[in-house]
């Protein structure tokens, strides 16, 4: 009982005043009729499933964690987090195995890579789709994301580990699913720019999926072992070496900092503070005085910058912005706050694809009318919802000083 209390007041949704301001925020709302909305199944849903379970509506499946009601509330309840808790709590439906696939990224990411060019050319092929969906309902419309033939940790090793220890100052990278085995040309471009900074950037060793996907897709309990994994290897970076963790996902940067105490019961408290997204470390290096920029003369793109749903929770979006206007040639413009729909691996189900299209739609809208050069986000899905929905290319905000940045200028200045 005490357990149960400590979690109410956690949540805090005895708070909720029933403005339903929440509601007017929530993506899935305006396109979803099966979903009554964060407010039903959030605060006034969990008066009901506190007296009984069998109150619990397995509707709430159709949440998509996006943390817009909780953005939006005037009061602080944690909307999201009472609605994912109820669905870890009461849910009866027990994960598939297209979730269990899905979830999986550590397994299917290196399994994947062995053979990346052959997996990439097979997924693309219609009779594929078609059976994937018909047979693991992942819609066929859906289009995913390559496999890279080389891992960015095989990289690191051969090619940035040995120079690592020769700079003055020092952090742990936690890289995440997606650049180790989708897109290490991210990772190269944060190594990259931290060494022209003067920090060596260092691996966790053996970190694990943040578990943002095992917890969508209802795999509680390797969420929570991932979890405990992780933390173990930030104490060690951070009380041991006395190395800050650094990411370069907003989602991995939100799912270890907030979802590992609030959703999983994981203590993170002695490292929280000292974890960090990429563009939030580097601007704070900057506003400090202890970094300088070298940008190169000929540079220009015309940028559309798009907040990510976690990182708009975790209320870093200015840092990110920040430092894309400060790129000389930049022509910036702001999208509207609007979830792209994805979220993460639920915009892959066939009975979620329709509407993760219906949400993303105003901000593919806006983009089209807007035609950058390149969109940029901190939020690898978002990359894959977008490109896949427009014909527009999009970057991370840490690639794009990659590119803008003269390296050597930028090292030879923060020697």
């Amino acid at each position: 009982m005490k357990m149960q209390e400590n979690n109410i007041s956690a949540n805090g949704f005895e708070q909720c005043i029933k403005c339903t301001v929440c509601t007017v925020y929530c993506p899935v709302v305006p396109v979803n009729p099966l979903y009554p909305g964060p407010k039903q199944a959030g605060p006034d849903g969990e008066r009901l499933r506190l007296k009984k379970g069998v109150f619990f509506d397995e509707s709430l499946k159709y949440c998509l964690n996006c943390k817009r009601c909780e953005v939006a509330c005037p009061s602080g309840v944690r909307i999201g987090d009472i609605i994912q808790s109820a669905r870890i709590k009461y849910s009866r439906h027990s994960p598939s195995l297209r979730d269990m696939i899905l979830a999986s990224t550590d397994l299917v990411g290196s399994t994947a890579t062995i053979a990346a060019p052959i997996v990439n050319s097979v997924v693309r092929l219609k009779p594929v789709k078609a059976v994937m969906d018909g047979v693991m309902k992942i819609d066929k419309h859906r289009t995913f994301p390559e496999y890279a033939s080389r891992t960015f940790e095989s990289w690191y090793r051969k090619h940035a580990r040995a120079s690592q220890d020769g700079y003055r100052n020092h952090l742990s990278y936690f890289h995440g699913c997606y650049v180790n085995y989708n897109f290490p040309k991210l990772g190269i471009d944060f190594v990259k720019v931290m060494n022209a900074l003067g920090y060596g950037v260092h691996l966790l060793g053996g970190e694990k999926c943040c578990g943002v996907a095992l917890i969508s897709n209802g795999m509680i309990n390797s969420a929570k072992k991932n979890a405990a994994h992780n933390v173990g290897l930030f104490k060690e970076s951070v009380e041991n070496r006395k190395y800050p963790v650094v990411a370069t996902s907003s989602t991995c940067t939100f799912t270890v900092r907030d979802e590992y105490p609030h959703l999983l019961g994981v203590d993170n408290s002695s490292v929280r503070d000292n974890i960090f997204l990429a563009t939030r470390f580097i601007y704070g290096l900057i506003d400090e005085g202890k970094v300088k920029l070298v940008f190169r003369k000929d540079y220009g793109r015309k940028i559309a910058y798009h907040t990510p749903c976690h990182l708009e929770k975790l209320g870093w979006g200015i840092f990110s912005t920040s430092l894309m206007k400060m790129i000389p040639g930049v022509t910036f413009s702001m999208l509207d706050s609007n979830c792209c729909g994805i979220a993460g691996t639920y915009g892959f189900k066939k009975e979620n694809y329709q509407v993760s299209q219906a949400i993303g739609k105003p901000l593919f809208d806006q983009i089209c009318s807007i035609a950058p050069d390149v969109v940029v986000t901190d939020c690898e899905t978002c990359k894959w919802q977008i490109e896949m929905s427009t014909p527009f290319k999009v970057m991370h905000p840490v690639s794009i000083l990659a590119e803008a940045l003269d390296l050597e200028a930028t090292a030879a200045a923060n020697r």
